[in-house]
């Protein structure tokens, strides 16, 4: 339980005071970041600008502003619930920022913190050409973050969102309307490609469920606050990823391709597979486990990922 002087909020007064309070508080409890930021001071920093409506990159000349008594208990609240409740700041502040870009989100999604934001901010570079690309499919879109990012970075082509939950939709619907995707934009509830028209895709991505449920049951409190559902991926975690790899063949694009997060589950993956080339990608602010393959790959590979089913 924790216990927070009342005197906080008359002894510090500044922005840079409470930063600096908040990540001393959430180092001296053993929280645990991994949805957004990576450091205490990061997430202090983060719930604090938000709490007073300013952005991350506010200017440090600002960082000396003395806030108001109201402004001060605010920020003292949310402080206190992250250290209490143990869940991600962002569902405190209903905010995620992902590809630059601000999400409404909340326990019914997943926190966005993939690293395919880099891929893409760089339009899939050098896999596809952008004046290329008609059709983009988002597979378990979750908060539809993935999804609305690749409507903003190819703006000339349909995307496509599908998730099996109907909660997440609601909040993959606040999203694209929060962005104005509704006209380039649809959302369609599915067990994967169940109910999808048929059509060619040129880019299908996917941050699919792909924890193990051993490992699900052992990563720190601060996750399961997250719906399981957008976790685990059955016993091997891959349970999504090989009907994934299965059915993506009648979906590819002739020059499509195919990108799919497996996190943890990569070297699980990879040695399911072994004469498979995923293309592993890396990225340059951190993150793996995601990979790509051609449509070809998929084809040429496609008997074996059946087999596996």
């Amino acid at each position: 339980m924790i216990t927070i002087s009342p005197d906080v909020t008359t002894t510090l007064t500044r922005i840079r005071d409470y930063i600096r309070w908040g990540a001393s508080l959430f180092a001296e409890h053993e929280l645990f970041f991994g949805h957004g930021t990576v450091t205490p001071l990061d997430e202090s920093a983060a719930i604090v600008l938000h709490t007073l409506h300013q952005p991350y990159d506010l200017a440090d000349s600002y960082l000396d502003s003395v806030l108001t008594l109201p402004e001060r208990e605010a920020v003292v609240r949310l402080i206190e619930r992250r250290i209490r409740e143990r869940i991600p700041s962002a569902y405190l502040t209903h905010e995620a920022i992902f590809a630059g870009l601000s999400f409404y989100v909340d326990e019914r999604v997943l926190v966005p913190r993939s690293p395919i934001a880099e891929l893409i901010e760089d339009r899939f570079e050098p896999w596809v050409e952008e004046d290329q690309v008609f059709n983009i499919l988002d597979l378990c879109t979750g908060s539809a973050c993935i999804a609305i990012a690749c409507a903003y970075a190819f703006p000339d082509a349909q995307v496509d969102a599908v998730d099996l939950s109907a909660d997440a939709l609601a909040v993959a619907q606040i999203n694209v309307d929060k962005h104005d995707m509704g006209e380039q934009l649809d959302l369609y509830r599915s067990d994967l490609f169940a109910d999808l028209p048929t059509k060619p895709y040129d880019i299908i991505v996917s941050n699919p469920p792909y924890v193990a449920i051993s490992e699900w049951e052992a990563l720190p409190r601060e996750f399961h606050a997250e719906p399981a559902m957008g976790f685990t991926g059955g016993e091997t975690g891959l349970d999504l990823v090989i009907r994934i790899l299965v059915d993506a063949k009648h979906y590819l694009a002739e020059q499509g391709i195919l990108i799919v997060e497996v996190g943890s589950s990569a070297q699980t993956l990879q040695d399911m597979f072994p004469t498979v080339p995923f293309h592993w990608l890396e990225f340059e602010r951190g993150g793996d486990g995601v990979f790509l393959l051609t449509a070809q790959q998929v084809n040429d590979y496609h008997s074996l990922f059946a087999s596996a089913v």
